[in-house]
């Protein structure tokens, strides 16, 4: 058996008889979750252009995009996609480094608007799409990450998956849309060490790829389902040559959706661990921002490459800026979508902040990546004392998980905007009743 065809049985599953109610809801905090990222990520500058890129492809289809507008399953799965992790606010399965609600949820949603498929399917359809990509992400590992964005990569199995359950492809057509999935996985990590627009849309064309390859193999075109495990597959090719035996073993007995990470924060969730470190050390001393002068941060690699700015100029630089994220919290009290205003890019005491602090590796909190993400953090203060400490995960992460009430205000206060208050409270409510909605029409 090849690894695209290890997740035949579990489909047929998923197909066959109900999902524990517990997973179920899991797959409703990820949908409240996504909804809430879309919303401020729709009013992106790269979306709002990739719209009118679209134009053509809007205004007629089956699906939808956030305020309503018609849209082909492709186009709405691109736009949907990219809008979702425009904002730096989207979920993420730690163990893959990835974020799978963008791609894979904008494809599942595509995907069941094109088909008319109930809410129960839908949410079937993104349980599957988290559990065959998460693992893919899992077994390539951090020698993938290293070069590759696992957003861009790995998410476009999760819609491929997703899209293939709600479309009702039998088993085996599921491992020729992964295959032909692989062939579309592609997105690079220096799309977005230089301030560009590219980041957002990995994760569309990841949404849009995959959901093409699912449409593909129903339609009966094949890929070669050797193309993860062969000799030039992807193992070899974008990753260390990984084993690909275990993939499958703990499908259907270990949910992954059950232990996602959702942000707290908004920014490189990379920052997050030294952010919640920052902020309560601040509190235990009893101390104001003005009072600090010297901050060390020492985290893992990753945190260190890719939030590696250090005097950002734009939005996008500071949301992947350790120092100016961490700066912003301990002076303001929290990163908000207000942080990255042009007035607070320039704030003078948050500058302050940053010129005192320096950024380094710890070497053991590293070798905990990608499992563990933790910061150490040492303040010292005006009278000369110094106080550090251990941050051992972030606020959002399976230890320390947000509450169904932390993501509904996640929501309010995210979708509320655009959508209005009362507009957002009935979509969450429609959320958390999904199972019993005989299409979700209402979606945007």
């Amino acid at each position: 058996m090849y690894a695209t065809e290890a997740f035949g049985p579990f489909f047929s599953t998923v197909k066959a008889g109900p999902l524990p109610a517990e997973v179920l809801h899991h797959a409703k905090r990820a949908l409240i979750d996504w909804h809430a990222a879309l919303y401020p990520g729709i009013a992106s500058d790269a979306v709002q252009r990739l719209q009118r890129v679209l134009e053509d492809d809007l205004g007629h289809g089956n699906a939808k995009l956030p305020l309503g507008q018609r849209a082909t399953a492709r186009a709405a799965a691109l736009v949907n996609g990219a809008a979702a992790h425009a904002a730096e606010i989207d979920d993420s399965f730690r163990d893959a480094m990835y974020h799978p609600g963008a791609p894979t949820i904008a494809a599942a949603i595509a995907a069941a608007q094109d088909a008319g498929a109930s809410g129960e399917v839908l949410l079937k359809g993104i349980v599957v799409g988290y559990e065959v990509s998460t693992r893919i992400g899992v077994v390539l590992g951090r020698s993938h990450y290293r070069y590759w964005h696992s957003t861009a990569t790995v998410g476009t199995f999760g819609a491929a998956a997703a899209a293939a359950f709600i479309f009702g492809a039998t088993g085996q057509q599921l491992a020729h849309a992964l295959a032909t999935a692989a062939t579309f996985a592609a997105g690079l990590q220096q799309a977005f060490r230089m301030d560009s627009m590219s980041k957002p849309l990995h994760a569309g064309r990841a949404a849009e790829g995959g959901l093409l390859a699912a449409k593909a193999a129903i339609a009966g075109i094949t890929g070669s389902l050797d193309v993860l495990d062969g000799e030039a597959g992807m193992g070899h090719a974008m990753s260390d040559g990984p084993g690909w035996g275990a993939l499958a073993s703990t499908l259907g007995s270990d949910f992954h959706i059950c232990r996602l990470t959702f942000k707290n924060h908004i920014g490189c969730g990379h920052t997050f661990a030294a952010i919640d470190g920052a902020l309560a050390l601040k509190a235990k001393l009893g101390i104001e921002a003005t009072q600090i002068q010297r901050i060390r941060v020492a985290t893992y690699r990753p945190a260190l490459d890719i939030a590696c700015y250090l005097d950002p100029k734009t939005e996008n630089e500071a949301k992947f800026s350790l120092k100016y994220i961490v700066a912003t919290a301990l002076v303001h009290g929290s990163v908000r979508l207000s942080a990255y205003a042009p007035e607070r890019l320039r704030d003078s005491e948050t500058r302050r902040l940053m010129d005192c602090m320096t950024v380094e590796l710890d070497p053991e909190l590293d070798s905990a990546f990608p499992g563990k993400r933790a910061a150490r953090v040492e303040i010292g203060t005006a009278d000369g004392n110094r106080h550090d400490y251990l941050q051992p995960n972030r606020k959002g992460d399976p230890e320390d998980p947000l509450s169904d009430a932390d993501l509904n205000d996640k929501l309010m206060e995210l979708a509320s905007p655009l959508l209005g208050a009362d507009a957002a409270q009935r979509l969450a409510e429609r959320i958390w009743q999904l199972e019993r909605e005989p299409s979700v029409d209402f979606f945007a």
